[in-house]
């Protein structure tokens, strides 16, 4: 990829070891004069991270906080005061943040049953939305999130960062454009981890520090329990969407992204909790997700999350195979391209090195490559960009492993219409493809 066209999307001015994260353009609209007011919504975890990276940017303010936890709320103005002098403003009710006039854009990065209604929320509020990954709990709610952002004319961005990382974009067109593997007909993606039991949640009163309500939000009411707050909610159908959702869809965007795959015709879905089954933990610890696409190809996705054993040598990666040989990428932003005698012909490491592990909850990949993205969402809001990951990437993305999750929960094989995503002759399965709300909170377009 030419330099120039980096620039063009979103990336950094100049890569190499030793760059900082203050090293992004300042002219033009760029300049800091040309300031974002920015909320972040969710900061105890990856919210907290994403709100250090855009408050180091140029022309980037993080205006208002939004959480129903005081302690979050407390570790989020803490790690923001070392990013920027003014201090947020804290607004702990979504709706009363999306009233004021001076927000330009809203972070999403709570629990994942909030993720689609406070990002068709702010849509409607005519606020610009950068929404971590899954964009959505459900089909049905991905569907509107897209249909949102037409409406009210607002960009949406998935937090799907690969999509801006350079070495990825340059392997793209190596694989899509100069064709130096050939055919590709299969890709394959990984992640491991070593997930600890979560153990039997205990119906305690509600801590004075939380709103239960609002931590709730769109989602049915259920009672307190003292093991769902802050992460492992990420276990139980209810608020999370497993860990499919939860690391799967970055690969499985990268295989679509590569391989210029759409819409699945036909899903199927292996495993279930096998390493601890005697706890809370609802979602698979191991699973298989295959799909199988119009045109001769297919992905697959193995999860293990409490077993973590390294495929291919890395916790994370995926690969692709074709004609000539076989593209391999373990995580981050590095490649190698291996002939068919298992020579390699090509490799690339990342540019700006991180001590970050693959498995890292909150950043995976490092300051440095989280900011491309982040820059790549307020360049795009200034008229500089375009976005990497707008929604309907990022919903398609999505979809893929929500309707792994499906064919999972039904022990089902789904076959779903190619140009859509539907599922096909399947009641069962198609009950799940949207969810039940707590009145007056359902999602509204």
């Amino acid at each position: 990829m030419e330099r120039r066209d980096f620039i063009k999307t979103g990336g950094l001015a100049g890569l190499g070891a030793g760059l900082t994260i203050l090293n992004f353009p300042v002219f033009g609209k760029n300049a800091p004069s040309n300031k974002l007011v920015l909320g972040v919504m969710g900061i105890n975890s990856r919210g907290n991270w994403l709100a250090q990276c855009a408050a180091k940017l140029p022309g980037a303010e993080i205006g208002y906080v939004c959480d129903v936890e005081d302690g979050a709320i407390a570790r989020g103005l803490k790690a923001i005061s070392g990013a920027q002098e003014k201090k947020p403003t804290v607004i702990k009710d979504i709706r009363q943040l999306l009233e004021k006039k001076d927000l330009d854009a809203l972070f999403v990065a709570t629990p994942d049953h909030w993720h689609a209604p406070a990002a068709i929320m702010a849509t409607a509020a005519g606020k610009h939305v950068y929404v971590e990954k899954p964009c959505a709990h459900n089909p049905a709610e991905g569907e509107m999130l897209v249909a949102a952002a037409k409406k009210f004319n607002r960009l949406v961005q998935m937090g799907s960062q690969r999509r801006s990382w350079p070495n990825m974009q340059q392997a793209v067109l190596e694989i899509k454009e100069q064709q130096v593997l050939g055919k590709i007909y299969y890709g394959k993606s990984w992640y491991l981890n070593n997930r600890k039991p979560i153990g039997i949640g205990k119906k305690i009163p509600v801590p004075d520090t939380l709103n239960w309500d609002l931590w709730q939000g769109p989602a049915p009411r259920r009672d307190y329990l003292n093991n769902i707050v802050h992460y492992d909610w990420h276990w139980r159908w209810h608020w999370g969407t497993s860990e499919t959702c939860n690391n799967a869809t970055h690969e499985l965007d990268c295989l679509r992204w590569f391989m210029d795959l759409e819409f699945p015709t036909k899903v199927t879905s292996a495993g279930g909790r096998y390493a601890y089954p005697k706890d809370d933990w609802e979602t698979p610890d191991t699973q298989t997700l295959n799909f199988e696409f119009e045109g001769g190809k297919a992905i697959s996705w193995e999860g293990r999350s409490c077993s973590n054993y390294k495929v291919e040598g890395s916790d994370r990666g995926f690969a692709i195979f074709g004609e000539n040989g076989t593209l391999y990428v373990p995580g981050n932003d590095s490649y190698k391209i291996i002939d068919n005698q298992g020579k390699t012909v090509k490799e690339v490491k990342q540019a700006a090195p991180t001590e970050q592990k693959a498995t890292n909850v909150v950043s995976p990949a490092g300051e440095y490559y989280d900011a491309i993205h982040i820059n790549n969402f307020l360049e795009s809001i200034r008229g500089n960009a375009t976005l990497n990951a707008e929604i309907n990437i990022g919903y398609r993305s999505t979809l893929l492993p929500l309707l792994g999750n499906i064919a999972q929960r039904t022990g089902t094989i789904l076959h779903t219409d190619p140009s859509n995503g539907h599922i096909l002759n399947n009641p069962e399965a198609t009950k799940l493809w949207k969810r039940e709300y707590e009145k007056g909170w359902a999602p509204k377009i």
